[in-house]
């Protein structure tokens, strides 16, 4: 049985399905692996960073006091005592009168307060001439500024990119715990479907390809999920359930059609038949109303529309962050920011419709954005021409040329510029 045949809001819906969702367990893995994974485990120091007080240019360690007044017209010179390479030691303290030469890194000889950058001097190795003094008290950097031993370097949560790996590395972090990738099952249904290695079908007029088959393979991988194909079902309850039965192992199971009112719509009777607990099915949006929720053998089931546009919003809204969820993070949804129609927008019923646009950033810094084009629920191509979601509530029927609404960016495209700028 159902639970609730009432139509949700979208944040309704969202809200319900979180719910019940919680963070995967921890698995230890090598640090290159760490990519777009979340730490689950606090990591230490063992060591202070930097270890010694270094220098921080390319140049010669100095007392601020020798090079006072130094200029091009009247530079200074100071002897040289030795050239410390980065990996190796000074000699001892450094002593009024003297300069040694020194590379970015390397330690800095005991007393030191200036380093000179070697664009200031001849760049001598026996004796520098210093001709400006403007690094007096510079380019120094001390130990332990970045990390003390015993400190917390990152706490549970933290999604690691680039430089959370570098650092993870400078403090010895070879494998690290990090919350579990979900296995999310996919499965498609229709009698009109077919994949790739039957195209001729499709070319010859009589199938159609499963589109959704790999928009949602993509946008799992994309997600941070590992997708786990069960193929397409026949319009047949008996191979549904078969399929399904296959899910074993999994932790999210995301199925496509047959989850609205037709006569062949019987993902609903036969997860119900295996004993699931059905919570939802109905939501107050376009595209995207006919959506299904509920737990199969404790694994949570969405239950997607069929109509490729469709597949693909209620995924982002409503999958993307449970797989998100799963992994650890604690920021789950996309942003909505504020963007000025470039063209009128109407809607036809009173339902949040999210509209495929393109958002573009104008001279003054602001956003405007405009429809792809039509906006039917079966043109994957206004899909993939998109950068954004445009949001149009219910209660705006019409929104006029130059008023605000408010959007999604879609990927790391819509941040990007074809231009450097400052």
């Amino acid at each position: 049985m159902w639970a609730d045949d009432k139509m949700l809001t979208v944040p309704e819906a969202s809200a319900r399905i979180l719910a019940d969702i919680r963070k995967l367990p921890a698995e230890k893995i090598p640090l290159l692996d760490t990519l777009g994974r979340v730490l689950a485990q606090s990591v230490v120091s063992p060591l202070t960073l930097p270890p010694w007080d270094n220098s921080a240019m390319d140049g010669y360690a100095v007392l601020a006091a020798d090079i006072s007044g130094a200029t091009a017209e009247a530079p200074i010179t100071l002897p040289v005592r030795e050239t410390v390479a980065a990996g190796a030691f000074p000699s001892g303290p450094i002593r009024a009168g003297l300069a040694v030469r020194i590379m970015t890194g390397a330690p800095i000889p005991e007393g030191t307060d200036t380093v000179v950058r070697v664009e200031d001097t001849d760049g001598g190795v026996d004796s520098v001439v210093v001709r400006d003094a403007r690094d007096a008290g510079k380019n120094l950097r001390f130990r332990g500024e970045d990390l003390r031993k015993g400190q917390t370097v990152m706490a549970p949560g933290a999604p690691l990119s680039a430089a959370q790996i570098g650092v993870l590395a400078s403090v010895g972090a070879s494998e690290v715990d990090v919350y579990r990738r979900p296995r999310v099952a996919i499965l498609g249904s229709g009698n009109e479907l077919v994949d790739l290695d039957r195209f001729d079908e499709a070319v010859s007029g009589s199938k159609i390809v499963s589109s959704n088959s790999y928009t949602m393979h993509a946008m799992i991988r994309a997600a941070g999920g590992i997708p786990v194909d069960l193929g397409i079902a026949r319009d047949d309850p008996a191979d549904l359930r078969a399929r399904l039965e296959r899910a074993t192992g999994c932790d999210l199971i995301v199925t496509t059609a047959g989850v609205s009112v037709g006569e062949f719509d019987y993902v609903r009777d036969v997860l119900a038949g295996l004993g699931a607990e059905m919570k939802f099915w109905k939501i107050r949006m376009r595209p995207g109303a006919p959506l299904g929720f509920g737990a199969l053998n404790e694994v949570p089931w969405i239950g997607l529309p069929g109509n490729p546009v469709s597949v693909m919003v209620t995924f982002d809204l409503f999958v993307r962050p449970v797989i998100r969820r799963m992994l650890g993070y604690t920021r789950l949804f996309r942003r909505a920011l504020p963007v000025q129609l470039e063209e009128p927008v109407t809607i036809g019923a009173k339902l949040t419709h999210f509209l495929r646009g393109v958002v573009r950033v104008r001279a003054d810094g602001t956003l405007s954005a405009r429809l792809t084009g039509p906006q039917g629920s079966g043109i994957l191509t206004s899909m993939a021409a998109a950068n954004a979601l445009i949001i149009v509530p219910p209660e705006r029927p019409r929104a006029e040329a130059g008023e605000t609404v408010n959007a999604f960016l879609l990927g790391e495209d819509a941040s990007l510029s074809e231009e450097f700028t400052l």
